[in-house]
C-alpha cells in the first residue's frame, strides 16, 4: 500500500512558499549580507529535502520531472557538510 504523501507534500509546499515570501524582491547583495535570511532559507530547504526523502517511490516515479535525488542531496549537503557549504549554491 502506498503511504499517504499529502502531509509531506504540504510541508514541501509550505516551505517553498516561505522561501519565496522571504526572497521575493531581495537582491543578491542583500542575500549575501543577511545571515539570518540565508539560515532561514537553509532550514526551509532542509525541511523540503527531508519531506522529499520520505515520499513514496511510486509517487516520485510518477513525477520524474522533479529531480528528487538532487532535492534530497541538497538537504544532506546543508546538514552534513555545513562547514563547507556554499550559500551561493542555495
Amino acid at each position: 500500500m502506498e503511504r499517504d504523501n499529502s502531509v509531506l507534500l504540504r510541508q514541501i509546499l509550505d516551505s517553498a512558499r516561505r522561501i519565496v515570501g522571504k526572497t521575493s524582491g531581495v537582491l543578491k547583495e542583500k542575500y549575501d549580507q543577511d545571515e539570518s535570511l540565508r539560515d532561514s532559507i537553509a532550514l526551509r530547504t532542509q525541511v523540503i529535502g527531508e519531506a522529499a526523502s520520505k515520499l513514496s517511490p511510486a509517487f516520485c516515479a510518477r513525477h520524474p520531472e522533479v529531480p528528487w535525488s538532487r532535492v534530497v542531496g541538497m538537504r544532506h549537503r546543508i546538514v552534513h557538510d555545513y562547514v563547507n557549504f556554499n550559500y551561493k549554491v542555495l
